[in-house]
Order: structure tokens, then sequence, then C-alpha cells
């Protein structure tokens, strides 16, 4: 196959998403494949051509890495802009290898993915049936076709592939949808996909603005149904029969997306079912195990996520399947694969716990998502983590957790982990508990209450503070605003008017309890 040359790729991917940092060599070099860098496995020998992402090494590495990049043959390196500083410049210009710098937000699968695809995608002879065997080869298709650079989008705009033809135009609105594989959210392109789904055939677009190009674009439809659409830049170059071609690609993308449509919704449909009674504790957990891809007895935690705010039905629902989207997307690039299902209006991630320190890896897996999340749907989204549990036979308790981490978190939080607040989940399932059973409701606790609203007195909140303060006067008469004096004095009258011994300590741990969770009193909310 006829290799990308690094000058190719910078071509075709464009110099603002990659910028090189030195190419002693020149950039004529070919590309023969993508790797990624991985500290705990042997680094290859030898790899002539291959193109390294150099994931998690630190500055101080790089200069190793070249090192060893280039013994192994390889065409250059890909560091995060923020790692490409002089001392890695140097190193790499030392060992006469390629350094490339990529924006320090993209994330290093989709790096990855379009470096592969673009090296692994060039299109085949014109009329050639091999160039329509996936949609990658299809965009390629109809952007030689066309005669501009070209996206497949699906119906919810996420892009599904694009076009890597050397020399056709792109501008910077293309390049941001790709790395981040949505197109952005805005009044303006709302408009111009109801003016593309309205049309019976393609439609030329106007830019969104100055720095855009035009667009020619056509809806992907199947008897009636709106898959999704066909986007080629228009640079002014197009093909005297675009809109022709356009349309056949169109027509052929469909059929493409019926196929992948029909295998994904039976995969999905089956894990989603498997998942949903596995997180209700129905499901055989050796035989889950092997179908989700776990090993069996490895060990596995439950993240929650919920939208925080009221919507509309169908917009809960809609955007509850963007979360669910956005979730699966997020976990599929931590751990090549995902078990992600929406229920009851919450979206459920199980993930493995084997090789996580700490559970920081998941807590910041899961702000992550978080934080994409709240900004794609323009709410906020937050989340629990439940435990870590030895196997999927206890994933069941896992979730509850995290289900849990939902209903205490504070106004200010949006993540939790369950050791994180644990405290806070105790006293909510004690007041559960009590609330329940008649015999744990009675008590002096409702007489505090019944007393304060009939004589308006304010002896609940004063208990309630002294308590919090570990029987501290004067830190309980700081809370209330009042002089240590009057916090004894109203002290004294609980026990002369009502007759609680707050010598007991049983008895102040009940009251207390009592006045927290079934009063739903807090000291340090007055």
């Amino acid at each position: 196959m006829n290799a990308y040359t690094l000058a190719e790729l910078l071509d075709t991917l464009g110099e603002p998403m990659f910028r090189v940092l030195t190419a002693p060599d020149g950039l004529a070099a070919p590309v023969s494949e993508v790797l990624l860098y991985d500290a705990a496995a042997p680094f290859p020998r030898s790899s002539p051509g291959a193109l390294l992402l150099a994931v998690g090494a630190r500055a101080g590495e790089v200069g190793s890495l070249a090192r060893d990049a280039a013994a192994a043959g390889m065409a250059g390196m890909v560091v995060r802009d923020e790692d490409g500083q002089p001392d890695t410049v140097e190193a790499a210009k030392a060992h006469g290898i390629a350094l490339l710098a990529v924006d320090g937000q993209a994330a290093w699968h989709h790096v990855h993915l379009l470096l592969a695809s673009a090296i692994g995608s060039r299109s085949g002879p014109e009329g050639s049936e091999a160039a329509f065997g996936d949609l990658f080869a299809l965009a390629n298709a109809i952007a030689a076709a066309v005669g501009g650079a070209t996206v497949v989008e699906d119906a919810r705009q996420r892009i599904l592939a694009y076009s890597t033809v050397p020399g056709q135009a792109v501008d910077e609105a293309r390049r941001q949808g790709i790395l981040g594989r949505q197109v952005p959210s805005s009044p303006e392109n709302t408009e111009q996909y109801r003016v593309l789904f309205a049309a019976l055939g393609p439609v030329r677009l106007p830019p969104l603005d100055g720095d855009e190009l035009p667009r020619l674009a056509v809806a992907i439809r199947a008897g009636g149904e709106p898959l999704g659409s066909v986007w080629a830049v228009d640079d002014g170059h197009l093909s005297p029969n675009a809109e022709e071609a356009l349309t056949r690609g169109a027509s052929t993308a469909a059929l493409l997306l019926l196929r992948a449509r029909a295998s994904a919704e039976l995969s999905r449909h089956v894990t989603g079912d498997l998942l949903r009674r596995l997180l209700d504790g129905t499901a055989d957990p050796d035989g889950a195990a092997h179908r989700l891809g776990f090993a069996v007895g490895s060990p596995v935690r439950v993240a929650a996520f919920a939208l925080d705010g009221a919507v509309s039905a169908p917009d809960g629902e809609q955007r509850a399947l963007r979360l669910l989207d956005l979730t699966r997307l997020q976990c599929e690039a931590r751990y090549a694969w995902h078990a992600c299902v929406l229920m009851e209006g919450r979206v459920y991630a199980l993930l493995p716990a084997a090789s996580e320190r700490g559970g920081e890896q998941h807590k910041g897996l899961i702000q992550d998502i978080v934080r994409r999340a709240s900004q794609a749907l323009r709410m906020s989204v937050r989340a629990g983590l439940g435990a870590v549990v030895a196997d999927l036979a206890a994933v069941r308790a896992s979730r509850d957790d995290a289900d849990l981490v939902l209903q205490v978190l504070g106004l200010d939080e949006d993540v939790a982990a369950v050791n994180e607040v644990r405290a806070r989940v105790v006293l909510l399932q004690l007041r559960e508990l009590m609330g329940r059973q008649r015999e744990l409701r009675v008590g002096a606790w409702q007489e505090v209450l019944d007393y304060d609203g009939e004589q308006c007195t304010d002896y609940a909140r004063t208990l309630v503070c002294w308590l919090d303060a570990g029987c501290d006067v004067a830190r309980a008469a700081k809370a209330l605003a009042v002089h240590p004096n009057t916090c004894r004095y109203r002290l004294r009258q609980v026990q002369q008017h009502l007759g609680i011994d707050l010598d007991d300590p049983d008895e102040r741990l009940v009251l207390w309890l009592q006045l927290r969770t079934l009063g739903g009193l807090r000291g340090t909310d007055w």
C-alpha cells in the first residue's frame, strides 16, 4: 500500500491540530502505523515507519523515548503541547526523530483513531467496490467523487467517519468536530440541520462564521426515516456532478448504517438486558462475567450518573440517552469496552477495579464524564461511586451505594465516592429505617419539637447545636449566636419541663440521632 508521509498527514489533518516541533530529517518519512506508548510493556525493537504516541510519558522521559524510537526506525513521536518543552525538542533533534505536538485537550484515543484512520483509509481506484467496505472508505470515496473533504454523521450529529484525502481543504469547525466526534451544539447549527432534513435532496449551506467554508450536505434516509447526513466542504472546487455523487454516497451510507444499526441494536439489547439483571441482582454472575468481558472473581464497582434539574419528559429522555452515549464513549476510551445502561432515568457504568489504586483513577474518570456531559447537555450532571466489591455477585450492593451517594450529595458537590460520604449515607439509611418502624420513631425528640411549637421556644435547635458541638456550651452558644448562659438556661429548662436526662449518654445519643434523622435538624445549618 502507498504509505502516507508525515507531510501528507499534516496536510490531511491540518497543522492547527498537529504542530511540528522539530523534524531533523524533514517530513518525507513514510508512516506505516500508529503505536501507543505503554510504560508497562517492552519497547518494540523494530517498528520502521511507526508514529509513537507518548501516552502518559513525562517530559523527562521523552529523551530516552526518542532514543529508543530512533533505534527502532520510527518515523516520529507525538506529545501533548504542554510536554513540548525546549529540552524535549532538543532530545528529539539529538536522536534525529520528528516530534509533533497535539492539543493538550485532545483525548489520546481520539488522536490514535484520527491518525490510524488517515493512514489506513486511502481511497481505492475510482469505482472500486473495495472503497465502500466501511464508512471510512465510503467517506474517502465520496470525497474523491465530490471533490471536497467529507464527513458522515448519524441522526444525533455524531461523526461516524471522515475522509482523509490529501490536499482537500478543511476548516477549524471540521477539525474540532472530528476531534470531539460530535458536531458542536448551537442555534445556528440547529437551524442548518432543520433545513437539511426538510429538503428532499442536497442543499448548499453558507458558513456559520467568517473562518468557515460553505458546505454541501444531504440527508441519509431509509424508507423516509432520517439516519444521518453526509457533509462535504465546499472550497469552490467541487466537481460539476457533486450533488449527484453526494446523493449516491448517501444511498450507500444508508445501507451501511442500517446493517450496523441492526447488529449494534441486537448486541446492545442483549448486553443491556444482562447488565440490568446484574445490577438488580437477578443474573448469574459467572455467565454475566463471560458475556461482559470480565474475569470471574475480578473486583468491580458501579458508578451512577443523574441529570440534576427538572426537564420535560421527552427532553429528559433525550438528554438521558445523550448522557448514556457520553458515558459509553468515555468508558470505551478508558477500558477499550463499556458496560453502561440506562435504568429508571439514571445511567450506570460497571467499572473494573482490579488495577485501580485507591479509587482515584475511577474518580478522575467520573469527574471527567460529569464535566463533559454537563457542558454538552448544558445542565448539571451528578455522579456517585459505589464501593469496590469482590466480584459480580456483589454488584447490587455497589449499585445501592452509588444510588445513596446521589441522594446525599451536597449543593456544591457533583461527584463523590461512598467512602467519602459514608456518615451521610448511614444517617440517610437510619432515617429510612426509623421511619418504617414505630418503636424507633417514638421518643423525647417529638416532645421537644411539640413544646417548641406550643411555647415558641428554641429548645430543639439548642439541643442539636449542643450535641453537634460535643456538649461544649461555648461552641454551641457561638453557633446559636447567643450568650453561653442563655444556652445553659435552655438546657436546664429542657431537663426541667420535659424530663430529659442530658447526663445519660444513651439518652443523648438517641435524642441526637432522632433529631438529626427524623427531625432533619443539623446544628451547622442554622
